[in-house]
Formats: structure tokens, C-alpha cells, sequence
């Protein structure tokens, strides 16, 4: 979009070079305004137009950096000796690093009182307390806004992910055609056009049949170039647009912009039949007002975007338990609910794993899902993919499209897939004309080409289909976030990854990156859904009700339980399996280090330790306190209700190893799980039986191995256990 140096007739503008503030161009309509040519201003300091006094008052202001609009000021400027008149004034910086000052007449200027638009606001905003309906929240914002604004039509025009938007809500005069619940193609506004909205906030164009006024002289003299008034409120309209408003019988419009996040939500859009021009300041106070009504809008959003994150960490946190504890994370992803139908409302899964398919809910045929995956193979090359419209990229996708129309793709490896899918949702959607014309290129009467508008909104209707219900940002976010779980937790339980965790005990060096990767990939997602639900709460907790504290609750508990799985795992794969530097250490002093750790503990239960002879050997004093540190610890965790644990360590010699024995008169063991208790995560209670991850036996028994020696365990269920294992002996260890 070329923007020519033109503005509106309505005002006036000054480029000004700082910090003299010496006027460089001015809009060729002076003469009306001030009674002054253009010519006669050029290379003038602004002190020639305007009064001393009056720029001595803004100069300080102007010093700012991040200037972009100022606050509007009034300004005078004398005509005659007696003859004066009084402007709007405000300052920017257009994007070129010029200062620019509009001014704006505000001779026939009929204000908002403050008074009235107090009363306004706030009668707004208590029709929004009792809903969080989004056509009625909109039906309030346009009703308000056009109350100040007195124009024929207003609307509020919601963009949808896809570009394209819908008038959600309209308040207009009877005869005037009606655009309520009409879409609009991505087209009609292009990037460049929702470009300008961004930068300007309130757009007003109060004639359209209005004769653009160049800029003297056309280019800035210092670049040669023209001057960027991307940013001008007075700025000339592009001529498409104009013809655009024109054909839907428009003589006049004014466009707020609905801002969040930094991207365009929507546009609240004021038309008039007949040129209307809108003062500055009832400008800013129907913006302010739709921006006061959009905020509650958005907060209802946050909300329910929030509650809906919350229940994906709850349903994701659950998953992650499960697959930490079963054999397959296959079983566990889709077993019984929640799982990845849950998880994704999704209608069917596949998992493709080892060359062969696990499905769960309706999904297409196995051969389907074959060539389905050799095309994300070849076509596709993010680790998570989605669309709602899979028979639009892939023809041979539209024989299913009943069944899998909207499909989310998790490619964990070339043999790994997760596959989400949604069913068809066919629908009829009424376009405001035809949403596929072509604009022609023309030329005008001045002989440039442009694109010619379309000139027809009459309703058009489209009935859609191969369409799903589109994947929301904040489940793509969950499958980035299942993705990294699978990848760096679960997954070195199938057959690829499986390997890998062979090397990673095999390798101090791929263990360190295996560290590495679980502490940034891991918690960094983990902390921020911390800072988010923490976020939430505290700015929205009075607004928030008993479910939405729930489900801030189940995030913070999953977040907490995923925090502990993270450290576990950590400690595991720092247990080095080969090349762990021994050194000669006494047994006894590595055990009374366990005990500080666990004083506490002991304290809290009164546990009666006792300590037979222990020997000198050489071992890792670290690990052997880490050793003893988790046994002990379990001698106290799972012991008998009422009872005071008692717990004996000591070691004897053998032929060739140490013997330790920690035995303590808990809950004991039963037999039959005296192998399953040191396989990782692997658990015999509840979580709210007994607290921790199932990882603390694992990593004895890691520790064991990497000194070359064994553990198990003796035990009679209900009466005692005893945790047994050897360390061996070196010529030079001593007794």
C-alpha cells in the first residue's frame, strides 16, 4: 500500500524538524486556516505561526524519546489583529523520526462533557456485570458508542484466526441495510490495511467524497523522500478503501481499533450516509469508551482462556503420572479418561509406534493412516502440525473427511506419530457479497492504477464443509508442551529412545546433556504455567468462581507434581554408571551425613537409629550418602501407623564385597514386588497414602550398579524390611 503525501481538508498538518522546530512541509490549505501560504511558512520556526508563549509550554513535552501521540492541547493562532482561531493540537513522531502536528479546527466542535460520559461509561459497565454473553457484551459497545458518535450505523467486526471477519453486533437507524452476523473475506482488509489500524487506534474519515490536500512541498527536503504519515490521524485515505465505503453507500466512517496483545482483535465501525465530521475530542471519548467496554470483554476471555489452560495442565498432569507408571506410554495416552480424546477434545487418536497403529475413538482405516503418514513425512516438517481443513492440503485426506477433517499431528521421531483428529462440522456461513472476487486493476480519472472494490454486499451464502472446529492456540501450546514430556521423559521407554537411555547410562557425557535438556526444556514450561495460573490469580482471583479456583488448583498441584518428576529424573541421570572416581572414604562418615539430611524426619517420628560397625572402602561419599540417605528415608516413610521405626544399619565382610543391611519394622513388602519396586517411577501406593514419585529406589539401585555391586530386598508383609546390598572389595580398601 503506496500512501500518497496528501491529508484530509479537515485539518492541518506541519512536519517540523527538532529541535529548532523549524516547519520543513505543511498542507496546502493554510491560507483558509491561517490566513497564511504555505510558501511564507516553509523554513519558519513554529514561533512565526504560532505563539511564543504556547510553544514555550510544549517544548518539554517534546524532549520525550517515546513521543508517539500527545495529549491534545488548544493552540491559537491569530488571523488578523483581532481575528483568532482556536485549534486541537497534537504532536507525534512519524515512524521516519520526524515530529508532526496536526491541528483541527474547533470552531463548530459540539464536546462530550465529562459528566455525560461518565454516565455512559458507567452505565456500560454495569450491563456487562451480568453477563459474559460476547454478542450481548458487543451489542453494548456499539449501543454506547453510537450515543456519542450519532451516527446512522455502528458495528463491532471481530477477526477470526483465519482473517476473516464477522459483525458480531449492530446498532444502526431502521432503514439503513443491516450487516449483523455477515462475513467478511481476509481480503477486504489486507495486512497492509490492519497494518494502519495497529498504528492508528481511532481512524476518522468524516467526507469521503473529500478532495485530498498535497503536502508542500511533496517530499521531505532533508530525505527527498515523503514524509511517513502512517501514523496521522489526518492522513488521506488509500483510494480503494474510499471506493470500498462508497459502494456500501457510506459518506462517512470512523474506525476504533480493538487492540490485544499486540494483535488486531477487532474494529467497532461507525458509518454515516452523509459527511459527518466528528470532533477530536468526542473522537477520543468514543474510543476510550469501546476500549473501557473491550477490556471487560477481553478479561472474560483471559478467564475463560485461563480456566481452559488450567484444565489442560490438570488433564496433562494426570496423563504424565500415568505414563510415568505404566510400561507403555501408549497405554497410558489412550487408556481409560482422561486421555488424548480429553485432552485435545478430539472425536479419535492414533499413535504410530514400531510400524504398527493404536486407535482409540473414530479415526480412519490402518492403510489410511499409513498414507497418511508418509505424506506428513514428506510434506510436513514442524514437530507439531494442525489443520482444520486436512481435504484442502491433501486430496486422498477427503474420503474420510467425515471423521477426520481437523487433524493434529505430535511427530516425535520417523517411526513416532500422535495423531489427534476432529470430525466434519458442516456449516452454512452468509458472506457479505461474494467472498471470492478478484478486484480489477483500473485506472482512475488522474490515470493511476488501482484496485477496483467490489461494488455488491448483498448476503452471499457458502455452505462449508471439510471443515473441523479449529485447534485453539492454547492446545497447540499443550501438544508442544506433551511433545517435550513424551520426548524427555516417558519416551526412553519405547523402542528408539530405549536405546538411548542405554547410552545415557553408558556415557557420563550424553547423561550431562540428558541434564541439560531436562532442566530447560522441562522447567522453563513448567515456570511459566506457574507464573501464568499465579498471574490469574492474583489479578483476577475476586472475579474468578469456585471452579475457576478448581481448576487454578489442579494446575498448581500438576505443576508441583511434574516439579518433583523433574528433580527425581535429575538426580537419576547424574548417577554416573562408568568412570565414577572412588576414593577412599569411611562408610561411617557418608552415613551420619544421610542423617543430617534426615533429622527432621527423625525428630518428627522419633525413629530409634542404630549403627553397627562400618567399614572403610572405596565409593563415591557422595552417592553412598544418597545411598543411605533414600533408605533410611523409606524406613521412616512407610512405617507402621503408631508405631516408632526402628532402624539398624550395618555392614559385614565377604569374600569379595561389603554386605550393608538397613532393615527397618515397617508396612513391609510383599514378595511378589521385591523386583517392580526398583524399576523407575514404579509405585505400590497411592500418592496420598505415601508422598513421592517412585524414584527413589531407582536411583539406589543406580548408585549400587555404578559401584559394580547389587541390591534387593528381604521382607515379610506387615512386619519388616530389609534392603540388603553389596559394594566390593578393593585390595586397598581397609577395614
Amino acid at each position: 500500500m503506496n500512501l500518497p503525501a496528501e491529508i484530509q481538508s479537515h485539518g492541518v498538518v506541519l512536519v517540523l524538524q527538532e529541535p529548532e522546530l523549524t516547519i520543513l512541509q505543511v498542507s496546502d490549505n493554510t491560507i483558509g486556516a491561517f490566513g497564511i501560504a504555505p510558501s511564507r511558512m516553509l523554513g519558519q520556526p513554529l514561533e512565526q505561526v504560532l505563539d511564543v508563549f504556547q510553544v514555550g509550554q510544549f517544548r518539554s513535552e517534546l524532549t520525550k524519546q517515546t513521543l508517539e501521540h500527545s495529549d491534545c492541547t488548544k493552540v491559537w493562532v491569530r488571523k488578523s489583529r483581532d481575528n483568532y482561531s482556536i485549534f486541537d493540537a497534537v504532536f507525534h513522531r512519524s515512524r521516519d523520526g520526524y515530529l508532526i502536528l496536526e491541528l483541527e479546527s474547533t470552531e463548530k466542535n459540539d464536546n462530550i462533557s465529562f459528566l455525560n460520559f461518565y454516565h455512559l461509561a458507567k452505565a456500560s459497565i454495569d450491563s456487562l456485570s451480568v453477563t459474559a454473553n460476547l454478542p450481548v457484551f458487543g451489542q453494548i459497545v456499539v449501543a454506547q458508542v453510537r450515543k456519542i458518535a450519532e451516527f446512522d450505523r455502528v458495528m463491532l467486526y471481530k477477526f477470526d484466526l483465519d482473517g476473516h471477519g464477522e459483525v458480531i453486533a449492530e446498532d444502526k437507524v431502521v432503514d439503513m441495510e443491516s450487516y449483523l452476523g455477515l462475513h467478511f473475506p481476509a481480503s477486504d482488509i489486507p495486512p497492509p490495511a490492519r497494518a494502519m489500524f495497529l498504528a492508528n487506534q481511532i481512524r476518522a474519515i468524516p467526507n469521503l467524497a473529500d478532495r485530498a490536500v498535497p503536502m508542500i512541498p511533496a517530499t521531505n527536503p532533508l530525505t527527498n523522500l515523503p514524509t511517513d504519515l502512517t501514523r496521522s490521524m489526518l492522513r488521506s485515505s488509500d483510494r480503494c478503501h474510499t471506493e470500498y465505503l462508497q459502494h456500501m453507500g457510506v459518506g462517512a466512517s470512523l474506525t476504533i481499533s480493538l487492540i490485544k496483545e499486540g494483535r488486531l482483535w477487532g474494529l467497532i465501525v461507525c458509518h454515516h450516509r452523509t459527511p459527518k465530521l466528528l470532533p477530536y475530542e468526542l473522537r477520543q471519548a468514543c474510543g476510550l469508551l469501546g476500549q473501557v467496554i473491550f477490556d471487560r470483554i477481553s478479561i472474560s476471555e483471559d478467564i475463560a482462556d485461563y480456566a481452559h489452560r488450567a484444565k489442560l495442565a490438570h488433564v496433562q498432569s494426570l496423563g504424565l503420572e500415568r505414563m510415568s507408571r505404566a510400561t507403555s506410554f501408549v497405554d497410558a495416552l489412550m487408556g481409560v479418561s482422561p486421555n488424548l480424546l480429553d485432552l485435545f477434545d478430539a472425536g479419535g487418536a492414533a499413535i504410530y509406534l514400531g510400524g504398527k497403529w493404536t486407535t482409540i475413538g473414530k479415526t480412519p482405516m490402518p492403510a489410511q493412516l499409513d498414507e497418511l503418514v508418509s505424506w506428513l513425512g514428506e510434506d510436513i516438517r514442524e514437530d507439531v502440525f494442525s489443520t482444520d481443513a486436512l481435504s484442502r492440503i491433501n486430496a486422498a485426506a477427503g474420503k474420510f473427511k467425515d471423521i477426520a477433517s481437523g487433524l493434529l499431528t505430535i511427530v516425535l521421531s520417523s517411526k513416532i506419530y500422535v495423531l489427534c483428529f476432529r470430525a466434519e462440522v458442516v456449516q452454512t456461513v452468509n458472506w457479505g457479497g461474494n467472498p471470492y472476487f478478484n478486484p480489477p486493476a483500473v485506472l482512475g480519472t488522474d490515470g493511476d492504477p488501482h484496485f477496483a472494490p467490489r461494488d455488491s454486499f448483498e448476503s452471499w451464502k457458502e455452505l462449508v464443509e471439510g471443515h473441523s472446529q479449529p485447534w485453539k492456540p492454547v492446545e497447540m501450546e499443550a501438544a508442544v508442551e506433551l511433545r517435550k514430556s513424551i520426548v524427555n521423559v516417558i519416551l526412553r521407554q519405547a523402542e528408539d529412545l530405549a536405546l538411548l537411555a542405554i547410552n545415557l547410562e553408558r556415557s557420563n557425557t550424553e547423561l550431562k546433556q540428558f541434564a541439560y535438556v531436562a532442566s530447560h526444556d522441562l522447567q522453563e514450561p513448567l515456570n511459566q504455567v506457574t507464573s501464568y495460573v499465579r498471574l490469574l490469580e492474583s489479578r483476577y482471583g475476586e472475579k474468578l468462581d469456585r471452579d475457576a479456583h478448581d481448576f487454578i488448583g489442579f494446575a498448581v498441584e500438576g505443576v508441583n507434581l511434574m516439579q518433583t518428576l523433574i528433580d527425581d529424573v535429575l538426580a537419576y541421570s547424574q548417577v554416573q554408571i562408568s568412570g565414577v572416581e572412588l576414593q577412599l572414604i569411611d562408610a561411617e562418615v557418608s552415613l551420619e551425613r544421610a542423617l543430617s539430611h534426615l533429622r527432621g524426619q527423625i525428630e518428627e517420628t522419633s525413629a530409634d537409629v542404630t549403627i553397627g560397625p562400618l567399614p572403610t572402602l572405596l565409593a563415591d561419599s557422595t552417592q553412598l550418602s544418597q545411598l543411605f540417605q533414600n533408605l533410611i528415608g523409606n524406613a521412616i516413610k512407610f512405617r507402621t501407623p503408631n508405631t516408632i521405626p526402628k532402624i539398624h544399619i550395618f555392614a559385614t565382610k565377604q569374600d569379595k564385597d561389603w554386605l550393608f543391611s538397613v532393615s527397618g519394622n515397617g508396612i513391609g513388602i510383599d514378595p511378589q514386588f521385591s523386583e517392580r519396586i526398583f524399576a523407575i517411577f514404579q509405585r505400590l501406593h497411592t500418592r496420598d497414602e505415601y508422598p513421592g514419585t517412585g524414584m527413589g529406589l531407582t536411583i539406589c539401585k543406580k548408585i549400587v550398579e555404578s559401584h559394580h555391586g547389587k541390591i534387593w530386598v528381604e521382607s515379610k508383609l506387615g512386619e519388616y524390611a530389609t534392603f540388603l546390598f553389596t559394594i566390593p572389595i578393593d585390595s586397598m580398601a581397609k577395614e
